[in-house]
């Protein structure tokens, strides 16, 4: 596990805990690889039935698995319009966390939970999200 020492985790108001930095980062920078565990295809479908289904990643060639982020990997919360972006890397079971543009001191470290910062797509806890039960 690789990261910048200035980033640490604390409580979020955007809910439970977030990743936050003593130090100004700028843009293209890495700020973290973690390693992952992948989980079997077959064991997907009883991750959503557990706690660690706000924590997975989904992973693999076609999406068909999925995976728990070591270190703060699954700590950033999302945001429609992040700071940082996270790249999968199944052949090596890393996540890599890349800041997209100058992250302040103090400021919170999020990423687009649908993968890619453009993507504005409700997830599965916003409104109108995959498994949202309020509209």
């Amino acid at each position: 596990m690789q990261r910048i020492p200035s980033i640490y985790f604390g409580p979020s108001k955007l809910g439970g805990r977030g990743i936050f930095t003593t130090e100004d980062i700028p843009e293209d920078c890495l700020i973290e690889i973690c390693p992952v565990i992948p989980i079997p295809a077959e064991q997907l479908q009883t991750i959503h039935g557990t706690f660690l289904h706000d924590y997975y990643f989904l992973w693999g060639e076609n999406d068909e698995q999925c995976a728990i982020a070591l270190g703060f990997g699954s700590l950033y919360n999302h945001s429609r319009q992040p700071n940082a972006r996270y790249w999968c890397d199944p052949d090596q079971d890393i996540i890599e966390i890349w800041s997209i543009k100058p992250i302040t001191e103090g400021e919170e470290i999020t990423v687009n939970y649908n993968g890619d910062p453009e993507i504005q797509d409700p997830v599965w806890f916003e409104p109108g999200g995959e498994n949202s039960k309020t509209m």
